[in-house]
């Protein structure tokens, strides 16, 4: 065969850990004891949807006393503002004097404030009191329960009552070396890298049974520095997640497609291996044969290798028969077509 540029593309498999779009933690915000778990583990809730019922009675008396104490505070503006509207008229008409309706006013403008302070205090308790109801601050699926009814709770607890993951859409988590960055993006129109990652073709996640997930991802995300340590750098790639086959916490492969527009692309059977090296007989001038060292990248479906070096455009490769051939044997070569479709996706 003579070898030509075609299109092809290869792929990168590279380990990935998938986190849900939006992954919350859920804990208390007063003392207490669980009085009632309203859902159980796997379980999909909306936003506002109650979790958690905490038993701590002291914020209902908290509630009780400060709702009797505006009572008092609007009894006392009540008896304040009598006394100004008694001093007025007598003020007016010189029996008493400024003083007295000044001082009158001071003090119901102090009843007044004890009042908004007194309100200010029963919103407070009302707030504390809602906390011993915990509801789910988005939709999502309920993670694992590590504490059971009864359980003592606290703010500053270590470990969150529960998660709640939005897996609507999921984020898959990887790193690729800094030479494959390049490698995949060399060919990519674009000014920036940012501009090449908008315009990357999908991706597929293989799941841990290595079968390909349903949808297609697109690589939205990379971090801007490479690990001096490791040579990597960070992506994130989303997919859609419709159904809720993909969980927060799952591990899988991200597969990166690279597409090659001028790849030359040779049968993996014209191929031998020799020391760990790979080698095609190339047929030269007067149809002597040579044993050519090549490096290769199998493509996806295993039947063919791309050329990275070795060959070029227009060079003749033997097919067949290599098992009888010799360096510097004449042949009398036989022109064959190779059908090269199922090696393009």
């Amino acid at each position: 065969m003579t070898v030509e540029p075609r299109s092809t593309t290869l792929y990168i498999d590279v380990p990935a850990t998938v986190m849900g779009k939006q992954n919350v933690e859920i804990r208390p915000m007063i003392d207490g004891y669980i009085e009632a778990i309203t859902v159980d583990e796997g379980a999909w809730v909306k936003s506002g949807q109650r979790l958690f019922k905490i038993k701590a009675p002291q914020y209902e008396q908290e509630v009780r006393t400060a709702e009797a104490g505006i009572k008092t505070a609007e009894a006392d503006v009540s008896s304040a503002r009598m006394s100004v509207d008694k001093v007025k008229p007598l003020v007016d008409k010189d029996i008493i004097s400024e003083y007295e309706l000044q001082a009158a006013q001071f003090t119901l403008e102090s009843k007044l404030a004890a009042l908004a302070q007194a309100r200010a205090t029963l919103a407070n308790a009302k707030t504390n009191l809602s906390y011993t109801s915990i509801s789910s601050p988005s939709d999502g699926v309920i993670g694992s329960l590590p504490l059971k009814i009864g359980s003592l709770v606290t703010p500053s607890m270590a470990e969150p009552l529960t998660t709640v993951s939005n897996i609507e859409e999921v984020h898959a988590y990887f790193s690729v070396n800094e030479k494959i960055v390049l490698n995949m993006t060399r060919d990519i129109a674009g000014n920036t890298f940012q501009e090449k990652l908008a315009k990357m073709p999908e991706v597929t996640f293989l799941m841990a049974d290595g079968q390909p997930y349903e949808l297609k991802g697109h690589v939205q995300a990379a971090s801007g520095l490479i690990n001096t340590q490791t040579g990597s750098s960070n992506f994130r790639a989303t997919f859609p997640n419709p159904r809720g086959l993909l969980r927060s916490g799952a591990s899988g492969q991200v597969r990166l497609p690279r597409p090659l527009t001028a790849a030359l692309l040779v049968p993996q059977s014209a191929s031998y291996e020799l020391q760990g090296k790979h080698f095609v007989y190339v047929v030269q001038a007067g149809d002597k044969i040579h044993a050519a060292e090549v490096a290769v990248a199998p493509t996806p479906q295993g039947q063919y290798y791309v050329v990275q070096r070795g060959l070029q455009p227009g060079d003749r490769v033997v097919l067949d028969g290599l098992q009888s051939l010799k360096e510097g044997t004449v042949i009398k070569p036989v022109p064959t077509q190779v059908d090269f479709t199922a090696s393009a996706r």
